[in-house]
């Protein structure tokens, strides 16, 4: 199985939609190249932020492909295949064409919360059939259950080909155990923008990210001067800068804010699928006014 590099930025890519809510096929290429000008180092398809879904399987397979097309093997391009079926999710990874794709990117099982033993079995199982490396992604605040850092651990010791964990369980303690516990070729990487800077310095490798979608070149600044270990620097400028915009973007949830931002850049129409819906116009508002120095110098 090839080798991936998923250190740096990570971009979790929004599906942008037309007015009538067809998938807009001529701006999603646009927001890939707008990411590889900008120093993303690799794509994350078919994520939360994509609206995954909201989409049919036939929609899915076109996101994939026009991404991948785009992406011409420039950078990784991570897939997101998760669910709380691990038999279909098998089946999953068994059938569709992953050329092109890089590694696979599986949410913990949400709704039916599995004990810790379930989760590792579930895992086991995905890292039997998987044709690709896999990255696990732990987000308690979406799914109802938390991987706990010594299941994280047994994946990673006991299925070679789990080669990371996105963290975004906001529990740094946890996140700390498993950096220093990681078998080598496990890495941990930040599921949250906020504290980016806090998991490089436990020893993480970088952030899968919003907030890239509308700032790539400053996530990437940021996300590089961490691992260079100019961390002071990286973490005033993060503070000074993005904590007014890092809360607005998810406090009516994701991606409503990131979405809200990219269309007040030009770049996509303010449109999400039901059951999600646009921010509030306060909120717009304030995204708009916190945005006002960053597009006007």
């Amino acid at each position: 199985m090839a080798k991936v590099d998923l250190s740096g930025l990570g971009v979790a890519l929004i599906t942008p939609f037309q007015a009538d809510g067809s998938i807009d096929f001529d701006a999603l290429p646009r927001l890939v190249d707008y990411q590889l000008e900008n120093g993303t180092d690799y794509i994350v398809a078919l994520g939360t932020t994509a609206e995954t879904p909201t989409l049919s399987s036939s929609e899915k397979k076109e996101v994939v492909r026009c991404i991948v097309e785009r992406v011409d093997g420039r950078v990784p391009v991570v897939m997101g295949v998760g669910g709380n079926n691990t038999a279909a999710l098998v089946e999953e990874l068994q059938s569709p064409d992953f050329t092109g794709v890089s590694a696979i990117l599986s949410v913990t099982p949400y709704y039916n919360k599995p004990s810790q033993e379930g989760l590792f079995q579930h895992y086991r199982t995905l890292s039997n059939h998987s044709p690709l490396p896999i990255v696990l992604y732990n987000v308690p605040g979406r799914t109802g259950v938390n991987m706990t850092a010594e299941t994280t651990l047994r994946v990673a010791r006991q299925c070679p080909n789990v080669i990371a964990t996105k963290e975004a369980s906001g529990n740094l303690q946890q996140i700390k155990t498993i950096a220093e516990g990681a078998p080598e070729g496990f890495h941990v990487i930040s599921g949250d923008d906020a504290v980016t800077t806090a998991v490089i310095e436990l020893g993480g490798i970088g952030v899968i990210s919003v907030f890239a979608n509308a700032f790539p070149k400053e996530m990437s600044w940021l996300v590089q001067s961490g691992l260079g270990g100019d961390l002071v620097n990286a973490r005033s400028e993060m503070e000074a800068n993005y904590n007014e915009l890092f809360h607005l973007m998810f406090v009516e949830g994701n991606p409503a804010g990131v979405k809200c931002m990219l269309h007040e850049k030009g770049m996509i129409l303010n449109r999400l699928r039901l059951p999600l819906v646009p921010v509030s116009e306060e909120t717009h508002a304030k995204i708009k006014k916190a945005l006002a120095k960053f597009l006007h110098g």
